[in-house]
């Protein structure tokens, strides 16, 4: 599926919306690897949210065990606050622990060394390149590049399903999921516009 086009004001435009494989708790979801438009298509952190924000989606936030083990069965990443802005948050230290959080909603992610509340296990992978617990920031050692980006690896290091700090430069396919205030926004610009 891919989106279509509407007219405004004798101006054609993308419709905001676009792709929906599953509904779960209000918000629709699609993995770009089952949108034939999109399906070879590998892309990095930005190139990734920016294709969900074409469809007033974001990137993925997985804040409920149930809503990753959804996930899980597809495949996907978010960030750590590594860039301007966040060098003065004291609650995000450490950071490789405290630092992360979910780019759609701004939520924090609970803390990398700990079970988060509700779930009944770690989704940070316990391996890695350097066999050591995620985030490991690894490639910071082979190129003085941060692993800024929370990427679901697929038994990459023969560990299952789970969660990696990558680099954000790396390419991956992507999981979108509806943004609530991309969508409220187009809402209140087009009223009347079926979303």
């Amino acid at each position: 599926m891919s989106s279509t086009l509407f007219t405004i004001k004798g101006r054609r435009r993308r419709r905001p919306f676009g792709p929906k494989e599953f509904f779960y708790r209000g918000h629709h979801y699609f993995y770009s690897g089952h949108v034939p438009t999109l399906a070879n298509k590998k892309v990095d952190w930005l190139d990734g949210r920016n294709i969900c924000r074409e469809y007033c989606m974001d990137l993925v936030s997985m804040e409920t065990q149930e809503e990753n083990n959804l996930i899980f069965k597809l495949i996907q990443q978010s960030r750590l606050c590594d860039f301007k802005g966040c060098e003065s948050r004291k609650d995000l230290e450490p950071k490789n622990i405290l630092g992360w959080f979910w780019s759609a909603n701004r939520e924090k992610i609970s803390p990398t060394n700990s079970i988060p509340n509700g779930w009944g296990y770690n989704p940070w992978s316990q391996t890695g390149h350097k066999k050591l617990r995620q985030p490991d920031n690894a490639e910071f050692d082979i190129n003085a590049t941060s692993e800024s980006c929370l990427s679901i690896l697929n038994n990459v290091y023969n560990d299952g399903i789970a969660w990696h700090d990558v680099a954000c430069y790396h390419e991956k396919p992507v999981v979108c999921e509806d943004s609530d205030e991309l969508l409220n926004y187009v809402a209140s610009k087009y009223p009347g516009l079926r979303l």
